[in-house]
């Protein structure tokens, strides 16, 4: 029993971070490319933080997330990856680590920044798990605490990486727009409506988010079976 347990738990994670394992498959180049594109869109400045969201549950917004994180170390960068996502927090179980304590401890005063910044098994990567759910998210994410957070993260860190809730659902993600650099939006193929991701699109332009580019995920070509993920 605890071999298949064991088993399946691997398999989990190489679908999570196939940049990591996988790192020679043609959904691990695309997020090099999606890692390259980036770039490209920070000529004239250097984008430092960068904020990942959806319009609606279930696009991927976490594994895409987690996987740019890996290619971003790969490249020698020092990454943070935030779980900004107070309600449902998913990157703790990509990563395989507890999330006793994280973010929202920070937040609380109940535990300093150092002691709940991990290191994760993939090279350069450091993870800010989001912490016990709190009862005010909001409030917590637009606090002086959680400035102070940005602020000390941005100088630790070569990039820093918010995994946010999705747009429609609630203001989480408008509200950590204004800390960073950069806002990527996964799309979900034939899931996410044109309806949802024009609304989103509309809530973080009134936020003054810098829209970077959109991630087409869960895309399948004819006679492949790999999900292949587009950036534009």
């Amino acid at each position: 029993m605890f071999n298949k347990q064991k088993k399946k738990s691997t398999v989990n994670r190489n679908k999570k971070l196939i940049a990591s394992l996988s790192p020679k498959s043609p959904i691990s180049e695309q997020y090099r490319t999606i890692r390259t594109n980036i770039q490209f869109a920070s000529i004239d400045y250097e984008i430092q933080s960068i904020m990942v969201t959806s319009a609606e549950p279930g696009a991927g917004k976490s594994t895409t997330s987690a996987n740019l994180a890996v290619v971003f170390a790969q490249q020698g960068k020092r990454v943070l990856i935030i779980d900004s996502d107070l309600r449902k927090p998913t990157l703790h179980h990509i990563f395989k680590v507890h999330n006793n304590d994280g973010l929202t401890s920070v937040l609380m005063k109940s535990k300093q920044l150092e002691e709940v910044i991990v290191p994760t098994n993939e090279p350069n990567v450091f993870l800010l798990t989001s912490g016990p759910i709190p009862p005010n998210p909001a409030e917590l994410l637009i606090s002086k605490a959680m400035k102070f957070i940005y602020n000390k993260v941005i100088h630790e860190y070569d990039l820093v990486i918010f995994d946010t809730p999705p747009i429609l659902a609630v203001t989480d993600s408008q509200i950590v727009s204004h800390y960073c650099d950069g806002t990527i939006i996964v799309v979900a193929s034939e899931q996410t409506k044109k309806e949802q991701l024009k609304k989103g699109i509309e809530l973080l332009n009134f936020s003054k988010a810098r829209i970077v580019g959109t991630v087409l995920n869960n895309k399948k070509l004819s006679n492949h079976d790999n999900h292949y993920y587009y950036y534009s």
